[in-house]
């Protein structure tokens, strides 16, 4: 990657931090400052692609997804984001927005199981 597209993501993730959802901002108060025990980072780059959240330290990056995921474009970009990152030594977890909207509780045991496994 060049210095520029480095940048460009850096750039590109702080506008994400500041236009988070609804869903990132309630997962993201359960997450930050260590509140699973482990370190997130919220819109951290991963080469081409800005992940939701990432703990580096486990090796996971969690997703939260909308509408616009369930295209078949969306898929089909979510499934190559997903080998991407899986090679870059990721696990990845993806929720629906809804999910964290409406079962917090349930999407945060699943990423607590993650973290341990």
């Amino acid at each position: 990657m060049t210095v520029r597209a480095v940048k460009r993501g850096t750039v590109r993730a702080r506008q994400l931090r500041r236009d988070q959802t609804d869903a990132e901002a309630k997962l993201w108060r359960v997450l930050r400052s260590r509140g699973l025990g482990v370190k997130f980072r919220r819109q951290y780059p991963v080469g081409p692609y800005i992940t939701d959240f990432a703990c580096i330290e486990r090796g996971l990056v969690v997703e939260l997804d909308g509408s616009g995921h369930a295209t078949p474009e969306g898929r089909a970009h979510d499934a190559e984001r997903t080998r991407y990152l899986n090679a870059a030594g990721f696990r990845v977890l993806r929720f629906w927005n809804n999910e964290v909207l409406t079962n917090l509780d349930g999407v945060v045991q699943v990423i607590q199981a993650a973290l341990v496994e």
